[in-house]
């Protein structure tokens, strides 16, 4: 890869190198022969210019354009904010170009996954029970059947911390040291077991939305909650109406009905103004609960080809490393999925600029192209509109850790999108209906679009991260990938997989790849609990299709 895993090109045409590993100033690097004099440190993640570039001329990484220099800059300085501006190259309507090398599947063309079969022919890899609330006027409420339900169904987390307060509440009474007080994981008294078996827990999706605001978030509101009512991963829900809210009862009715016609799961709808009093409409919603979730309790796992699982690819917390470590192996592993005729869904829109051309190429249909670029115009219109812009983007950490511009995390972030051609493109709260690698237009933002992701189908998140963060959603598995080994060392209680293998030269992108496809058939076959699944890591956050990055 370079010369002791200490440097990297990533592209042939790029004038700027990797560094692998924390360089000094002076050091005389080497790469295909040619020797570099670094005029500075440059610290690992982060790029050193090979050759001299005059201000306002182009910095070349991935093979495209993701930066101009701000002043002249000569051989060996690392880019950095201060030195270079976001910059990318414009897109416009292309030869489709959807010719892809296919990688070896033999290996996997007649393995199954156990999954939960719905009568609407999708296949989920968990099997949960959702109470939503259409307004948030009712997050209180749903907070009470939260506390009536969990502890005495089986599905409550063990107290730790409740624990813990306890013990430093007795130090404190014998007058004991609060400083030599240790947490003791060890002590740790185990719940109820689940009375349902085979159902995986029941969720609750709280959330600000429903009324108020405009009309359109209403109606997006009920569209992705009915993309989770109607989930493979859903065995049914009960829905908390008040009554009066914008998000209607009837609305969310209707995206049902777009989604899957003849919804046959157990749904309870209560509206608290019908109902009455507080008492009673709590009282019915528990008994209406416990008698769907006996209904769902009869579906057991049962095997399925593996062409019923959809990848949502997703990454958080991104370094400097994701774009050549993490998120091209996740590509490799999409690649397989897509070629033995599964789906993959890559969003995240505002970490596609400077790759649209790419993407709209691979599209399979000119309209699928010309709906990529639409979307992608707007959007950042809107962003720009608001005083942002995907230049934006890029988070403090991010920017620490390397990516320096939007365009530079954009690269690497669509390689979690691998090789093969794109099928569809969707906007936000729309369902996967084709096979193949689809384009879904949400935020950057990893909660919002992890969310969003689910909603639209996917049934196993591959997320990955350079920095670390603890993301996971409410009824979908998320597999969370390191970029790096140090961060794997650091926090391995959030950290599924490790692929800075890549990194250190211990592996290759396409081996790495096949590994996570085979973690992969285990996490939705239910024997492999993830980390998000195992902390109860619940995030569920709506987009309200204002400006996020």
């Amino acid at each position: 890869m370079a010369e002791k895993n200490k440097i990297l090109k990533v592209h042939p045409n790029d004038n700027v190198l990797v560094a692998l590993q924390d360089l000094s100033e002076g050091q005389r690097v080497t790469y295909n022969g040619i020797d570099y004099v670094l005029l500075e440190p440059i610290a690992a993640k982060h790029k050193f210019t090979t050759v001299a570039i005059a201000k306002d001329e182009d910095i070349i990484m991935y093979g495209v354009l993701v930066g101009k220099a701000k002043i002249d800059l000569p051989v060996g300085v690392r880019i950095a904010t201060e030195n270079i501006r976001h910059a990318s190259d414009g897109f416009k309507l292309g030869e489709r170009r959807t010719a892809w090398q296919l990688p070896s599947i033999d290996k996997w063309k007649d393995r199954k996954f156990l999954g939960y079969h719905r009568n609407d022919g999708s296949v989920g890899t968990g099997n949960y029970w959702l109470v939503v609330p259409l307004v948030f006027c009712e997050n209180r409420n749903i907070d009470v059947l939260k506390e009536a339900l969990l502890e005495e169904l089986g599905y409550a987390r063990p107290k730790k911390y409740h624990q813990f307060t306890q013990q430093l509440a007795q130090s404190y009474r014998s007058g004991a040291s609060i400083e030599e007080t240790i947490f003791e994981e060890a002590v740790l008294l185990q719940g109820k077991e689940p009375l349902f078996k085979n159902i995986d827990g029941i969720k609750f999706l709280s959330h600000d939305g429903g009324c108020g605001g405009v009309r359109s978030d209403a109606q997006a509101l009920c569209a992705l909650l009915a993309g989770y009512i109607t989930h493979p991963n859903c065995a049914g829900a009960t829905v908390l109406s008040l009554g009066c809210q914008n998000a209607q009862v009837s609305m969310l009715q209707d995206e049902i009905n777009k989604r899957i016609p003849n919804y046959d799961r157990p749904l309870y709808i209560l509206e608290q103004q019908k109902a009455g009093t507080e008492t009673n409409l709590l009282a019915t919603a528990i008994k209406q609960t416990f008698t769907g979730l006996s209904i769902a309790n009869q579906q057991e796992r049962a095997a399925a080809p593996l062409n019923k699982i959809v990848i949502g690819l997703e990454c958080g917390g991104s370094d400097g490393f994701s774009g050549i470590s993490a998120n091209p192996v996740i590509g490799y592993t999409s690649d397989l999925l897509v070629a033995l005729g599964g789906t993959v869904i890559l969003s995240e829109f505002p970490e596609l600029c400077g790759v649209e051309q790419e993407l709209s190429d691979r599209c399979d249909t000119e309209a699928n192209a010309i709906r990529f670029m639409d979307l992608m115009k707007v959007y950042n219109q809107k962003a720009e509109d608001a005083g942002s812009g995907f230049y934006m983007n890029p988070s403090p950490g991010n920017i620490k850790d390397g990516l320096i511009t939007d365009a530079i995390k954009s690269a690497g972030a669509a390689k979690k999108g691998g090789t093969s051609p794109v099928t569809d493109v969707l906007d936000y709260t729309e369902k996967v209906t084709k096979k193949g690698l689809n384009l879904l237009c949400t935020p950057g933002n990893d909660v919002e679009s992890t969310t969003a992701e689910v909603a639209s189908g996917a049934t196993v998140v591959l997320f990955t991260t350079g920095l670390g963060t603890p993301t996971g959603n409410p009824i979908c598995p998320v597999v969370k990938l390191s970029s790096n080994t140090a961060l794997k060392n650091r926090m391995p209680d959030i950290i599924d997989i490790n692929t800075g293998t890549i990194i250190d030269g211990e592996e290759t992108i396409e081996a790495a790849g096949e590994r996570i496809f085979e973690y992969l058939i285990g996490v939705a076959s239910g024997t492999t609990k993830v980390s998000a699944v195992i902390h109860g890591q619940d995030d569920f956050i709506p987009w309200k299709r204002g400006v996020s990055l």
